[in-house]
C-alpha cells in the first residue's frame, strides 16, 4: 500500500480532462499569438489589427484540427498498423520517380543530340566552344593597344583586379600611365579625374545622313567655349577670340591627339580579339565594358572628321573615318548579338562624315577609292549569320551552366532579360518551381526549343548567296515564336528568357547593309561626277568602269532606285523593310527627327542647294 503517486508528466489524460487541457493550451497560444500580432500592427487601424488577429486565430485553429483529426490518425494507420504496406508503397513510388527522371533525362539528351548531329552533318557547329574566337598573338592584336589597356584600367580604377584579369601587369606599364590622364575619350571633353564634374549637356545631333541633314558645328563651338569658361576642370584648349566653328572644335579635341595617334598605329595590326573571359562557367557573366568605349571613341572620331572636312583637311578626315571603320571590325568575331549591334551603331556614326564629304564635294577621287575599299570589307549579311550562331552557342553555354547549377535560374532570368520577356503569371510559375528538382533532360529540351527557333525561323532571314534579307520571314518568325511562348511548358521556359527581340535585330542588320551599299553607290556616283561634270542618267553607267558590280537592293534583290533631280542632285534608295516603293520618302519617328526603319524607304540624298 506504499505505492508512490504517478508523476503528472507520466500520467495519461483522457476524456474531458484531456479535452480541457488541450483547449487551454490552444487558447493560450492563440491569445499569445494575437498579442504579438497586435504589437506588430500597433501603428495600423484597429480594424486591420482585428482582421490580422482573426486570420491568425482561425489559421492556427485550422492547423490544429487537421493535425488532430487527419494527420495523426492517418500516420498511426500507415506506420503503426500497416507499416509493411506503407514501406512497399513508398518503395514503389521511389522507383517510379527514379524511372521518370531516367526517362526524361534520356529523352531530352537524345532529342538534343539528334538535332545537333543533324546540324553537324551539314558542317555546322554552334556549341559554346565553337563560337569562342581563336586566340590572337599579342603582337598582332589591335585590342592589346596601350590605349585599350588604359581604358580598362580607367574604367575599373576602383577594382583594378578586373582590369588585371584582362591585361595582367600591362596595366602598370609606362605607356598606359601616360594615357590615363587623357581618359575618358568622349565628346564631352572630360579628362581623367575631372570626369566626375557635372558637365552641361552636349549639343543635340544636328546631322543625320538618313534624313539629309548636315552637321552645324556652331553649337559645338559654343559648347566648348562655354565649357572652358564655366568648367576649367575639363582642361580643353581654346583661343581668346573665336575662330571658325571647325577650328574651335578641333582645338578643343586636340587634347586627344596623342591617344588617337596611338590607336591609329595599333589599327595597322591585322587581328583583333579583346581578352574577354570566355572561360566563365556562365557566359551571361562575361563583362563587355569595351563596347561603350568603342562607341564613345567613334563619336569623337566623327566630330573630328566633320570639323576636319569643314576646315579643308579632307586627308585627316579620311584617316579618322578609316580608324572608325577599324573600330567596326575590331569586335566582328565576338559571338554576342550586342557586340554586333554596337558595330552597327558605330557604322551609322561613321557614315555621317562620309555623307557630308560627298554632299560638299570634299573628297578627291583617290580618297573616294579608299573609302569604297574600306566599306567593301563590310558584310552584314554574313555578320547576321555569325551573330545568330553566336547567340545559339551562348545559349548552349548558359543552359549547360544551369544544368550544373539549377538553383541559379532566377538570378539568370533577372540578369539576362530582367523578366522583360516573361508575364507576371509565367514568372510566378518559374518562381514556384524548385529548379533543383528539374530533370536534366528538361534543360536539353529547353536548349532544343531555343536552337530550333533560331534554326527554323531566324537564321534563314538573311540569304548570303542572294545577298538579301527577307522581311516576310521575320514576320512569320515573330508570330511563330510568340505562339510558342504562349504555351507554357517545362520545355520552353528558358526560351522566354534567352530569346531576345531577334526580329528587331534583323531589321538593324538589313539597314546596316543597305546603308553600306547606298554609301558605296553614292561614292561611285561622285567619282562619275568628278570625271564627267554631272551625275549619270542611270546607275548602269557606273559598271564596270567605276565599280565592278552595282550593289542590289538587300530587300527583294532588285536594282536600287535612282533618279536625278532638277537641282542637279540625285535620289538613291532601297524600298526598305516594308518592301514598298514609297518614292524615296523616309519613314520618320514620332517626333519627326529620327528614322523609323520599319516604314518608308531607306534613302541617300543631299540637302537641296
Amino acid at each position: 500500500m506504499n505505492e508512490k503517486p504517478e508523476s503528472i508528466w507520466k500520467k495519461h489524460f483522457t476524456g474531458r480532462t484531456a479535452l480541457v487541457i488541450w483547449l487551454a493550451v490552444v487558447i493560450f497560444i492563440i491569445v499569445l499569438g494575437c498579442m504579438f500580432v497586435a504589437l506588430g500592427n500597433v501603428s495600423q487601424p484597429v480594424s486591420k489589427t482585428l482582421s490580422s488577429m482573426g486570420i491568425f486565430a482561425g489559421g492556427f485553429l485550422a492547423v490544429c484540427l487537421i493535425l488532430v483529426y487527419i494527420v495523426w490518425p492517418l500516420s498511426r494507420w500507415l506506420f503503426w498498423k500497416n507499416w509493411r504496406r506503407t514501406f512497399f508503397v513508398l518503395a514503389c513510388f521511389a522507383a517510379l520517380i527514379a524511372i521518370f527522371y531516367a526517362e526524361e533525362d534520356w529523352r531530352g539528351w537524345h532529342a538534343w543530340n539528334k538535332f545537333r548531329r543533324g546540324w553537324e552533318a551539314k558542317g555546322e557547329h554552334f556549341d559554346y566552344a565553337s563560337v569562342v574566337p581563336p586566340p590572337v598573338p599579342d603582337e598582332q592584336n589591335f585590342a592589346m593597344s596601350p590605349f585599350w589597356i588604359a581604358e580598362e584600367k580607367f574604367n575599373f580604377r576602383q577594382s583594378p583586379e578586373r582590369a588585371k584579369a584582362w591585361y595582367g601587369d600591362r596595366i602598370y606599364s609606362e605607356e598606359v600611365s601616360k594615357i590615363i590622364p587623357l581618359l575618358p575619350i568622349t565628346v564631352s571633353a572630360v579628362v581623367g579625374t575631372n570626369w566626375t564634374y557635372d558637365m552641361p549637356a552636349t549639343p543635340e545631333a544636328s546631322g543625320n545622313w538618313a534624313t539629309a541633314r548636315v552637321t552645324d558645328l556652331k553649337p559645338w563651338q559654343s559648347y566648348y567655349r562655354d565649357l572652358e569658361t564655366t568648367n576649367p576642370a575639363a582642361e580643353i584648349s581654346i583661343t581668346r577670340q573665336p575662330q571658325t566653328p571647325a577650328q574651335d572644335v578641333l582645338l578643343a579635341l586636340s587634347k586627344y591627339d596623342p591617344v588617337i595617334e596611338e590607336l591609329r598605329r595599333a589599327g595597322q595590326l591585322p587581328d583583333s580579339r579583346f581578352p574577354l573571359n570566355y572561360d566563365e562557367e556562365d557566359p551571361a557573366d562575361i563583362l563587355l565594358p569595351h563596347l561603350a568605349e568603342l562607341k564613345q571613341t567613334s563619336q569623337v572620331l566623327q566630330l573630328r572628321a566633320l570639323a576636319e572636312l569643314q576646315n579643308g583637311q579632307s586627308e585627316q578626315a579620311l584617316d579618322d573615318v578609316k580608324l572608325s571603320l577599324r573600330l567596326v571590325e575590331s569586335v566582328r568575331n565576338e559571338p554576342f548579338l550586342i557586340s554586333h549591334l554596337v558595330r552597327i551603331a558605330i557604322l551609322q556614326i561613321t557614315l555621317q562624315p562620309v555623307y557630308e564629304g560627298l554632299a560638299e564635294h570634299k573628297w578627291s577621287d583617290a580618297q573616294l577609292v579608299m573609302l569604297d575599299s574600306e566599306l567593301s570589307k563590310l558584310d552584314f549579311l554574313a555578320d547576321y549569320k555569325l551573330s545568330m550562331r553566336g547567340e545559339m552557342g551562348v545559349h548552349g553555354g548558359i543552359i549547360r551552366f544551369l544544368r550544373r547549377h539549377p538553383g541559379q535560374f532566377l538570378n539568370l532570368a533577372n540578369d539576362v532579360s530582367g523578366n522583360r520577356n516573361m508575364s507576371a503569371g509565367e514568372f510566378a510559375v518559374d518562381t514556384a518551381m524548385h529548379w533543383h528538382l528539374v530533370p536534366s533532360g528538361w534543360f536539353y529540351q529547353n536548349q532544343l526549343h531555343c536552337a530550333r527557333a533560331m534554326e527554323e525561323f531566324y537564321l534563314p532571314v538573311a540569304d548570303v548567296d542572294q545577298q538579301t534579307f527577307k522581311p516576310a520571314m521575320v514576320l512569320r518568325a515573330n508570330a511563330a515564336v510568340e505562339t510558342e511562348r504562349k504555351k507554357l511548358t517545362p520545355f520552353n521556359i528558358l526560351e522566354r528568357v534567352l530569346l531576345p527581340a531577334l526580329g528587331s535585330a534583323a531589321i538593324k542588320f538589313a539597314y546596316a547593309q543597305s546603308s553600306t551599299d547606298l554609301a558605296r553607290t553614292a561614292i561611285a556616283l561622285e567619282r562619275y561626277r568628278l570625271a564627267h561634270g554631272e551625275f549619270p542618267e542611270s546607275l548602269d553607267a557606273l559598271a564596270p568602269q567605276i565599280m565592278e558590280k552595282i550593289p542590289q537592293d538587300v530587300i527583294g534583290g532588285q536594282p536600287l532606285h535612282y533618279r536625278r533631280t532638277d537641282d542637279g542632285q540625285f535620289v538613291l534608295y532601297s524600298v526598305g523593310w516594308n518592301e514598298t516603293d514609297d518614292g524615296g520618302v523616309v519613314g520618320r519617328t514620332t517626333n519627326g527627327k529620327g528614322v523609323n526603319n520599319r516604314n518608308g524607304d531607306w534613302v541617300w540624298r543631299y540637302p537641296s542647294k
